[in-house]
């Protein structure tokens, strides 16, 4: 997935890249182990054109994922959208100051910024993989939830509460002269005070 800087004009031209999860697995694998398996191709909608300096890179992102709800425990399909835009000044012998944004500027013709929105750009070909790996793991939600309304799971039973009702009585912590947000604590510490 690559642009070839001297064939962009002040005109945008849209291109649409896919991926599959493969693509992806590759890019992440040193990474945390993943909890989630993509339902659809990785989809790029890209708008590049020239300025008098700079390249601006602007488009979408949509997938669709397979994740487990962070309340509930269900597996649900979660849509994955997202907007880019990216200004790209050339680099000029300027060389950024981490060790990854040199090699990212060597390997593929851009080094992002600490934000996705601005860059430095060098020689006639970008490699966009790079940005699009940053635009997904952008998209993919930190704490999933199959719905906002989510009722999760029973901390006593453990049932789903969206799915049914139990009759487990929820525990509540007394404290003597007000509500402390160390009342758990202080019932810890009288638990281990009675099993001594």
């Amino acid at each position: 997935m690559k642009i070839i800087f001297d064939r962009l004009t002040r005109t945008p031209v849209e291109e649409v890249f896919e991926a599959p999860e493969s693509w992806w697995r590759e890019r992440t694998a040193l990474a945390q182990e993943f909890d989630y398996d993509f339902r659809a191709p990785l989809t790029f909608t890209l708008r590049s054109y020239k300025t008098a300096a700079d390249v601006i890179l602007e488009g979408s992102f949509a997938s669709e994922i397979e994740v487990e709800c962070g309340r509930c425990l269900t597996r649900y399909c979660h849509s994955l959208h997202d907007q880019f835009r990216l200004v790209a000044e050339e680099a000029r012998g300027r060389v950024p100051a981490d060790p990854e944004g040199v090699e990212s500027l060597a390997r593929e013709g851009l080094c992002l910024a600490e934000e996705i929105e601005s860059a430095w750009y060098q020689g006639s070909v970008i490699k966009l993989d790079g940005v699009f790996g940053e635009v997904v793991a952008g998209a993919i939600p930190a704490h999933p939830l199959c719905d906002e309304d989510c009722k999760g799971l029973c901390p006593q039973c453990g049932v789903s509460k969206n799915e049914s009702r139990c009759s487990c009585v929820p525990e509540v912590i007394e404290i003597e002269k007000k509500k402390s947000p160390f009342a758990v604590l202080a019932k810890l510490r009288d638990e281990s005070a009675k099993g001594n």
